[in-house]
């Protein structure tokens, strides 16, 4: 049980880091549209929104992949209690990783 809450506790810390790196890059490209008058999303559901859309993405190019592959991948995949589908959780954990390789490429890109 106590596994269980620890596993979900880090899942929710990584998912929060990335939501907040995401604000910060969100905030660091966007100008600023208050100054026009127009109403718009909060920076979170922004950032909320753009980690759903990339791990979709990223979802459905691996579906696609395999599909031209051939791939047999199996449907579920069992971590303890819970069980995922692979491609699923490969595609959050990419989505979730994705702002901090995109800071490590723009530090590098500084060098």
């Amino acid at each position: 049980m106590s596994s269980n809450l620890i596993l979900g506790l880090i899942v929710l810390l990584l998912v929060l880091l990335s939501v907040k790196e995401r604000i910060f890059l969100c905030r660091y490209r966007e100008k600023n549209w208050e100054a026009i008058g127009e109403s718009k999303s909060s920076p979170f559901s922004q950032a909320l929104v753009n980690l759903i859309g990339v791990a979709g993405g990223i979802y459905l190019s691996l579906v696609l992949l395999c599909t031209f592959l051939e791939l047999d991948l199996p449907m579920r995949v069992n971590l303890g209690r819970y069980s995922l589908e692979p491609l699923a959780t490969i595609s959050i954990i990419l989505a979730i990783a994705q702002p901090y390789f995109q800071k490590v490429v723009m530090a590098w890109r500084r060098i």
